[in-house]
């Protein structure tokens, strides 16, 4: 059995910038089994109802604005994964959630950013998994829920935001800056809730935490973490892989979930 992952792609720039998040994510294939197909929920692609992305080839999106050349020269064009996406859709109808199947959709920066870094020959299938930013974090734990049997089809499930997501709060020129108290208040509470598994706390999140609207003035990036931990099955434990800041406000932890 594959486990799930939520992982933190923080700004675009982790792509290309030397941070413990950069590196984290360099090195995670080598602790991983190597999937036959990978399933990226993502932060970056959101729609109003479930949605399957199944081109034949991804092409690279770069859905940002402002930033180096040297960004937008990055590409992952790894192959699509037009089998998995029917195999999902089939999966989420099932569980009274229609899902569409958009054969066009490529990989944005919530998908490519780390797939790069972690698997830099993009030689996986890959298929983007949308969520819906109208809808709360129990949906999204039954989105994830209704995915669970891929786990034991080796497919890895991966859920792709960011642990806390304020970009008003980011002074760019200060990468390395030690996380803000009220950053690492709300990334502490939601790291222990994960640990201990208080899953009603955390889809209660938003009026529990500490900080909560500080960190996340809308929910989108930590939504994934939600489809990530559903899809690990019933009585999943969480093991957080790795936890830094970029800029002080960007959390970058990242969580394993097996059953």
């Amino acid at each position: 059995m594959f486990p799930t992952l939520y992982l933190s792609h923080g700004s675009p720039m982790t792509a290309i910038t030397d941070t413990p998040g950069h590196r984290f994510l360099a090195g995670l294939a080598a602790t991983l089994p190597r999937p036959r197909a990978i399933l990226m929920a993502s932060a970056h692609w959101l729609t109003a109802g479930p949605a399957v992305s199944a081109p034949v080839r991804n092409e690279t999106i770069h859905d940002f604005g402002g930033f180096p050349p040297a960004l937008y020269a990055c590409r992952y064009p790894a192959p699509g994964a037009p089998a998995l996406a029917r195999r999902a859709a089939g999966l989420l109808d099932a569980a009274g959630l229609p899902a569409a199947i958009d054969p066009t959709r490529g990989l944005d920066h919530g998908a490519w950013v780390p797939l790069l870094l972690a698997w830099p020959e993009a030689d996986i299938p890959v298929a983007q998994l949308a969520i819906q930013p109208r809808r709360d974090p129990a949906y999204h734990l039954a989105l994830g829920r209704a995915l669970a049997p891929l786990a034991g089809e080796d497919v890895l499930v991966i859920g792709s935001g960011s642990f806390t997501h304020n970009l008003g709060r980011i002074r760019r020129d200060a990468v390395d800056a030690p996380d803000e108290a009220d950053v690492a208040a709300f990334a502490d509470w939601m790291d222990a809730a994960l640990e201990q598994g208080r899953t009603e706390d955390l889809l209660a999140y938003r009026t529990r935490a500490p900080f909560a609207a500080e960190q996340h003035p809308t929910d989108e990036h930590l939504l994934p973490l939600y489809v990530a931990l559903g899809a690990a099955g019933p009585g999943a434990k969480a093991e957080r892989l790795h936890v830094s800041a970029d800029y002080g406000v960007l959390r970058m932890d990242a969580f394993a979930f097996r059953t």
